[in-house]
Formats: C-alpha cells, sequence, structure tokens
C-alpha cells in the first residue's frame, strides 16, 4: 500500500463482530490508514454518509444488526446515495453460492471473504482505491448522468500511456457509455476489436446486448446461448435470453429462462417479479405462486419488504387455488391467510382494507360461500381511484367475475387500461398481461372453479357441443391442468366423431393437450384414458 495512499483515504468500516472489528483495526493501522470511522448497523452507516464523504465503505455482509450488510448496498443503490467515485467493498465468512451470486448483482467494487490476510487486504484495496482515484474525473461525470462528458474523458484517459494499468476498466467503462448512449451499432464494433485481443466476457455480453437493442434477435442469440455455458456468464446469458424470447412472445421459454437465472441468483426480487408475470401470461399458476412465494422469503431484510409482496402471494396462492384439484384448494388457502398473517405482523400499521377485503372475498367464494363473497364485494366495486395500485384492481375484477359480476369487471378492467401507458418498441409483460386478461373475462363468463365441472356435467348429459365449447374455455385459461387437457381431448374427439363443428386451432389444441399430459405424473385411471385417446388418433 502506498503511504500517501492510505494516509488520504477516509474509510467508513460497518462490522459488528468484536473479533472481526478487531482484525479488520489492526489491519488497516499495519497498512498505514489512519482516518476511519466504524458502525456497526446500517441505519449507522447511512448516517455517517450523509454527514461525511468517504473514499472508501468496507462493509460485513452478515451484519446481525437491522437488516444487515446485503439492505445497506441495496438501499444506497436505489437511493443513488454512493458516488462511484467512492469504493464499497463486502466482507463475508460466507462464501455459497447462493451468497456469492446476491453480491455480485449489487456490483460492490470489491468481496473479500473472511479470514483474510493483512496481505490480502493490501492487494485488494489498493488495486480498488488507485482504480478510483485514477478514473475519479470519469466517474464524477458519471454521477452527474452527463455520459456525453464522461466518454469524452474515458477516450482522453485510454490515450495516456501511464494509465496502462487502468486500460481493461476503462475499455469496460467505455463500452458501457457507448450503451448508455444508444451507440449499439459502435458497441458492437468496439466490443468486437476488444474481444479480438483478448476475449473478456464482458466484451460478450455487451455485443449481446447491443444486439438486442438493435432487434438483431437471432444474432443476439447465438452469442446468448454460447455465454450460457460459461458458469461465470451463466447468469446474465440466461436473463438476456429471457429478454430475446419476450421480443418474440415466446413467453413459456422465456419464463424458463428466467427461471434458471433465479435458481443461480435467487435474491433478485425483480426477476422473480418477472418469473411470476410470464407465469401468469402462460396460465402457470403453480408457478405464479412458487415465484410469490420466493419474493416474500427473499424480501425480507431488503428494501423489498413491503405490504405488496405478502398481498402478491396471497393473491398468487388464491389464483392457484381457483385452478387447483377440489382435493389441494385447502392447503392452498391456507398459505395464503399465512401470508395474510405475516403481512399483518411485518406492517402492523399499513392501511389495505379493501385489499384484504377483496382476497377475503375470494377465499370465501372457493369454499363455496358465494353470497358472503358477494357482500364483501359490493360496497366498492365501482370505485375505480387512482389511490389503488393496478394489482389490488386486478385482484377486485378477477373477484367480480367469479361471483358472476362480469359487467363490473370489465369495467375496472377497461379503468386499468386507461390508466396504463403504452411502451413504445418494447413488450410490456404487465399490460401484455391486462390486455389478456379483458379478452378472457370478456369471452368467458364463468370462473375456473366452474368451468371444468360444468363442462364434464354437460359431457355426461350428452350435451356434446356445450361440453366441447366450455372444455375448450377451461383449456384456454388452465393449459397447464392434465385433467382438463385429458377431459378436452376427449371431448374433441367425441364431437369429431359426431361430426360437431370444431374450432379453428383444434390441431394445435390437440397438440398443446399432448404435451402437456406427456410430461405429467397421471394416476392409473388418467394414463388408460388417455392410453386409448392416443389409439385412436394413431388411427386417425
Amino acid at each position: 500500500m502506498k503511504l500517501n495512499l492510505a494516509k488520504n483515504t477516509k474509510l467508513l468500516i460497518a462490522e459488528d463482530q468484536v473479533l472481526a472489528k478487531s482484525h479488520m483495526h489492526y489491519a488497516l493501522q499495519q497498512l498505514g490508514f489512519k482516518n476511519m470511522d466504524y458502525v456497526d448497523r446500517p441505519s449507522s452507516a447511512l448516517s455517517a454518509m450523509q454527514q461525511h464523504d468517504y473514499d472508501a465503505i468496507i462493509c460485513s455482509y452478515s451484519l446481525r444488526s437491522e437488516q444487515g450488510g446485503y439492505f445497506l448496498l441495496e438501499q444506497l443503490t436505489h437511493e443513488k446515495a454512493l458516488p462511484l467515485t467512492s469504493a464499497f467493498i463486502f466482507t463475508s465468512a460466507d462464501t455459497s453460492t447462493e451468497v456469492v451470486h446476491a453480491i455480485i448483482e449489487l456490483q460492490p467494487d470489491e468481496f473479500i471473504a473472511k479470514p483474510f490476510s493483512v496481505n490480502e487486504l493490501d492487494k485488494r484495496l489498493s488495486r480498488v482505491l488507485s482504480r478510483k482515484k485514477a478514473l475519479k474525473n470519469v466517474y464524477r461525470f458519471m454521477d452527474s448522468d452527463d455520459h456525453e462528458r464522461a466518454l469524452a474523458e474515458v477516450e482522453h484517459f485510454l490515450v495516456q500511456p501511464e494509465n496502462a494499468d487502468h486500460y481493461p476498466l476503462a475499455f469496460k467503462i467505455k463500452g458501457d457509455l457507448l450503451l448508455l448512449t444508444e451507440r449499439f451499432q459502435q458497441a458492437v464494433a468496439f466490443y468486437e476489436s476488444i474481444i479480438n485481443v483478448q476475449e473478456f466476457n464482458w466484451a460478450k455480453l455487451g455485443i449481446a446486448i447491443a444486439l438486442l437493442a438493435l432487434n438483431e434477435l437471432d444474432d443476439a442469440e447465438r452469442e446468448i446461448i454460447q455465454l450460457a455455458m460459461r458458469p461465470d456468464s451463466a447468469l446474465n446469458a440466461y436473463d438476456l435470453l429471457a429478454q430475446v424470447q419476450i421480443k418474440r412472445s415466446e413467453f413459456d421459454d422465456a419464463l424458463e429462462s428466467t427461471h434458471l437465472a433465479c435458481d443461480i441468483s435467487p435474491r433478485n426480487i425483480a426477476r422473480h417479479q418477472q418469473a411470476l408475470n410470464l407465469a401468469r401470461i402462460t396460465h402457470d399458476y403453480e408457478s405464479q405462486f412458487n415465484s410469490a412465494r420466493k419474493m416474500v422469503r427473499y424480501a425480507k431484510g431488503s428494501i423489498h419488504d413491503k405490504p405488496e409482496v405478502y398481498l402478491t402471494a396471497a393473491r398468487a396462492g388464491v389464483d392457484f387455488a381457483m385452478t387447483s384439484e377440489p382435493e389441494h384448494v385447502h392447503s392452498i388457502i391456507k398459505q395464503s391467510n399465512e401470508y395474510l398473517r405475516q403481512l399483518k405482523q411485518a406492517h402492523p400499521k399499513a392501511s389495505l382494507s379493501d385489499e384484504l377485503a377483496v382476497i377475503e372475498a375470494r377465499i370465501h367464494y372457493l369454499k363455496d360461500d358465494t353470497l358472503k363473497a358477494q357482500t364483501l364485494l359490493s360496497e366498492f366495486y365501482t370505485d375505480h381511484s387512482e389511490q389503488h395500485s393496478t394489482e389490488a384492481l386486478l385482484d377486485r375484477a378477477k373477484a367480480l367475475h367469479e361471483v358472476g359480476m362480469k359487467k363490473e369487471s370489465l369495467q375496472i378492467l377497461d379503468a386499468i387500461a386507461d390508466k396504463q401507458t403504452q411502451s413504445v418498441g418494447e413488450v410490456d409483460l404487465m399490460q401484455t398481461y391486462l390486455k389478456q386478461e379483458r379478452a378472457e373475462k370478456k369471452a368467458i363468463s364463468l370462473s375456473p372453479k366452474v368451468l371444468n365441472n360444468t363442462a364434464v356435467a354437460q359431457y355426461k348429459k350428452g350435451n356434446l357441443e356445450q361440453s366441447y365449447n366450455i372444455f375448450a374455455q377451461a383449456f384456454r385459461v388452465m393449459p397447464k391442468n392434465p385433467s382438463i387437457a385429458l377431459n378436452y381431448l376427449q371431448a374433441i374427439l367425441r364431437a369429431r366423431k359426431a361430426n360437431t363443428a370444431l374450432l379453428p386451432n383444434t390441431r394445435q389444441a390437440i397438440k398443446n393437450c399432448r404435451e402437456i399430459l406427456e410430461s405429467a405424473a397421471l394416476t392409473s385411471d388418467q394414463q388408460t384414458r388417455y392410453d386409448s385417446v392416443k389409439q385412436i388418433l394413431s388411427n386417425a
């Protein structure tokens, strides 16, 4: 460590373990640091940073007081309270894959595994502080969102031979700035010139991002698939692959890619939200519920621990129960109620009476108490006020449709559509879902809970055409349900035998039903029925 560098550096250390703090203090003194402040909790760190400018923050990931080190950097990033001119360094004794990926996604300047030696700390700190000092002018322009001047400054930096040690980072910053200033063609050429010298993963990712922005999807996908095969770039690759698939409206594939990314780094709430939205579009109610549950789990101890996360889990549970087999409904309702209990415990002062009443109404409907559900809903269903979130209004529209108030449900969906701002050139998952919901609610009068039972009853009575049409509606809103897929297949075959007019998409529907049934765990009775259906189809 250069003595002048250490002497002129002001540090903030966030550590709450006595031995770790003592070791850190000793190591920093050995390296020549004199100006050091210590805190033991995130709130104290935030307060200290409001009062002083620090060159670096060294923070323990596993702070036990309050929300922890993860929360601190998350909060600083969210509030844009950490200038790029200041370094943020995580320390952690936990080097599990989940923790490492969580830290990487927050993009600190350095990560040091505990325990560390004085020499290790010297090497890491020297590297971080020297590059912050060398690139301070670039970072200042970036902090003020003056990307054009930052780009000019980094170009100037790259022609100074004395900066050679920092050229790799400066090249990466230049690429980032080309993307930020939407110079996508120039970015592709720049990244390719870098790769011709050395195959940096960040340059390959940059090419994929630029091609994606240019809507050159096939070329972007080829780059991304290569990156997905590398452990150190797989996470970013799956995120980008999902974006390609969303642009193509390949929502099932996008959901699978998003799940793969979630498995690698499960603490990213925005990614779980994307998975939830994709699951809603694809009518994968179980996946929707699982994503919502993970959002609750990983929101705890983060800036995302808000009432809406618990409401989302409870609502997703109700959606799942609405489409599940009767023997599973009670267990799912119980889980939804548990999230409501956790909500009241975590946020006792939250004013959510309307939102909770709607969920309560939907649960009453699931318990076949439609009158109670209607009573709860009748008091406020016409209120489309701006004070209600889109999710709250959407849940209300679902509840009204379920109890037979279709007109009022569509009025709310229309009101939501009027509130939405149209995105240009991008696929907005929420807008896609809302459009789909309105089309389905308009075309289908029965709730998911009632559709299959009604179709089966009509089928048994010999009302062939009616049962076939209802099964088609049921499969439209529950395409992942093997029981409905099997019933629909049998209804199609019986309708075909009776020369009943079939829907235009029947061939695709047969294919979709078979795909679900081939991958499902069927009961022995269902397997026997499906084997019979396959025999008929093979002879057709």
